[in-house]
């Protein structure tokens, strides 16, 4: 690229960032916060917070909960996303590990005996805003 064109696009405020909506769907009633971590790479998906680029805990109104997430790079992201009823920050799990509480993965993935991977939940995100929709499962 030369000089006279990058100084345009900073005259210009390209910033060549983009931002991605997250709106879940289908929770079973308002009580509680939907959580939500935005990954921008496979370690730690989906349930290490520590290894997430951003976490949001979202209040839930008529089933459904949103965010924006401002100012990402161009490349793939995975969201996963649980209703936390009594909003302590941890997904309740019955016999043998299976989730009680309602989840869901970017692209509505579901994983076969566990979580989807990150490659099956990613999703591109280029130099255009984009909305997805997750819809939380049993």
């Amino acid at each position: 690229m030369n000089w006279l064109a990058l100084i345009v696009m900073v005259m210009v405020g390209y910033s060549g960032y983009s931002t991605l909506d997250i709106v879940v769907t289908d929770a079973v009633s308002d009580e509680g916060v939907i959580r939500v971590l935005l990954f921008d790479n496979e370690k730690g998906f989906p349930d290490q917070p520590e290894w997430a680029r951003s976490a949001f805990s979202l209040p839930i109104k008529e089933g459904r909960a949103r965010v924006s997430v401002e100012k990402l790079l161009p490349g793939s992201y995975a969201v996963a996303v649980f209703h936390d009823h009594d909003g302590d920050g941890k997904m309740r799990k019955g016999l043998f590990g299976i989730p009680r509480d309602r989840y869901g993965f970017s692209n509505n993935v579901m994983g076969t005996m566990g979580p989807p991977s990150f490659e099956k939940a990613a999703i591109v995100l280029g130099n255009k805003d984009k909305t997805v929709f997750i819809r939380l499962k049993d």
